[in-house]
């Protein structure tokens, strides 16, 4: 494919401005490659050509005024579980829904910021797990299709791997933007709970699921969340503002940095697999070399499992009473929304009543760090299928071994932040995880693009060919 696919989302908004290249022509350009790749990727679930293509017009017009909007006339992609008006929202469910009459709060702030919509990206259903197969096929990782990129925000990540979108917005309910950065490598930012509204949901998945930026570069994705953050009138709890574009420009002074190998009790007997091992200790090497102070420690997670579990499964159970057809959902999700029932009312309560508790006990390791580093995930994406014909407790079994590091940080709210860290002896990606204390995103943030500095990430790419196919593992 061509490198142009590969322009960030910083550079198309300076090249608009300058006049250098229309939004007509870049808009045309993502759904020609959207269309090139959705046989092999299947990255999309939505694709608005038409009406992207009328966006881009207005766009022109708009700059040859002497408009200037933040992102005004590039393309981005957003999920399926994002409202996006006259486009219905199944986030990953099958069947038949309507579409929506108005946009959600999200596709409304990258509309104002002159941001084109060019479609909603496939995710699994419910966003439950960290693989995007599902009702609408499996989407594929651009590095290697015969691997997932992850999920469950998986079709968001490998729109912007394979240059298909410069940048897109993902969910994060326990990973779900920062394990699909990783397998593909990709900056991905979780922000604080509140950061970016909901609206017109609110407190989703018992306050676990939030949205964030997914990007090749950190500058990309610091843009992208200044963009869409901010509360909408009825949203409550909103925390003070940030400015994540004037943090990425920023040094981070010298950092405590906590490396934590150990996850929290999952009782799979989870160990990082030796090539992301490798990998996340080549970036805390990286960091020391940087001037920060890195030695090993771990947060005091305790039982945050007991918090974070009832909060999920009843959000499945309320998710699904929303989206989908209950016989067609899959079986694993009709028995998480069982779980759902039963773990309801006081059990719930109960587990929300426990993250002050949380903040203060796990909170603790910022008395002494200023960010924990840990691996973002404890394996190598798998392969398409890995998790087939697997009930619901050995796929949850399974999915929790390869993925324990993200879902504390969405239990307590705060920030957390995936940075590539390079890739295994078959080259597949693996990403380093950053996790801040509330309100953290600005340290996070100018830490990455230090990082960024110094290894140069963006500067790889996967070898794709005209129609989109990756390399594919014998």
């Amino acid at each position: 494919m061509s490198t142009a696919g590969f322009t960030g989302l910083a550079e198309q908004v300076r090249s608009l401005a300058a006049g250098e290249t229309t939004s007509v022509a870049l808009v045309r350009a993502s759904l020609e490659r959207i269309a090139a790749t959705q046989g092999t990727l299947n990255a999309f679930r939505h694709v608005r050509a038409r009406q992207a293509l009328r966006e881009a017009e207005d766009a022109d017009r708009a700059l040859a005024a002497g408009e200037r909007l933040p992102l005004l006339g590039v393309p981005i992609a957003v999920k399926d579980d994002t409202d996006v008006a006259g486009l219905p929202t199944r986030f990953g469910c099958g069947g038949e829904a309507e579409p929506k009459s108005a946009d959600g709060e999200l596709a409304r702030r990258l509309r104002a910021a002159g941001a084109v919509v060019v479609g909603k990206t496939n995710a699994c259903e419910l966003g439950q797990w960290p693989f995007t197969e599902g009702a609408f096929g499996a989407t594929r990782n651009p590095w290697n299709t015969a691997h997932t990129p992850g999920g469950s925000s998986g079709g968001s990540a490998a729109a912007v791997a394979a240059g298909l979108v410069p940048a897109a917005v993902g969910s994060d309910g326990g990973g779900s933007i920062r394990i699909p950065a990783a397998w593909t490598h990709l900056v991905g930012i979780k922000p604080q709970r509140g950061r970016v509204s909901l609206y017109p949901y609110t407190d989703a998945f018992h306050g676990l699921t939030v949205n964030g930026p997914l990007a090749r570069t950190v500058a990309d994705a610091a843009l992208l969340l200044d963009v869409i953050a901010g509360p909408h009138p009825t949203d409550v709890g909103c925390p003070a503002p940030v400015n994540a574009s004037a943090a990425c420009r920023r040094e981070p002074g010298r950092l405590r940095i906590a490396l934590a190998w150990r996850p929290p009790l999952t009782l799979t007997g989870t160990r990082p697999d030796p090539d992301v091992r490798r990998a996340v200790t080549a970036i805390a090497e990286t960091l020391a070399r940087l001037g920060h102070h890195v030695e090993e420690a771990r947060p005091r997670y305790g039982l945050i499992g007991l918090s974070f579990v009832p909060r999920a499964a009843a959000g499945v159970t309320q998710a699904a009473a929303q989206h989908a057809v209950p016989h067609l959902l899959d079986a694993r999700t009709r028995s998480t929304v069982r779980t759902g029932r039963r773990l309801g009312g006081r059990v719930l309560r109960i587990a929300r009543g426990r993250e002050p508790r949380q903040h203060r006990r796990i909170g603790g390791i910022f008395d002494g760090y200023d960010i924990v580093l840990t691996p973002t995930t404890a394996v190598p994406p798998p392969r398409i299928g890995a998790f087939d014909g697997m009930g619901a407790l050995r796929t949850d079994r399974a999915m929790i071994a390869a993925c324990p590091y993200a879902w504390p940080w969405n239990a307590l709210g705060w920030p957390a932040m995936n940075v590539p860290a390079g890739f295994t002896r078959d080259g597949l990606p693996v990403g380093a995880q950053l996790l801040g204390p509330a309100c953290g995103e600005e340290s996070l943030v100018s830490l990455a693009a230090q990082l960024e500095a110094e290894l140069r990430w963006p500067e790889l790419r996967p070898a794709l060919d005209s129609t989109g196919r990756a390399p594919v593992e014998q």
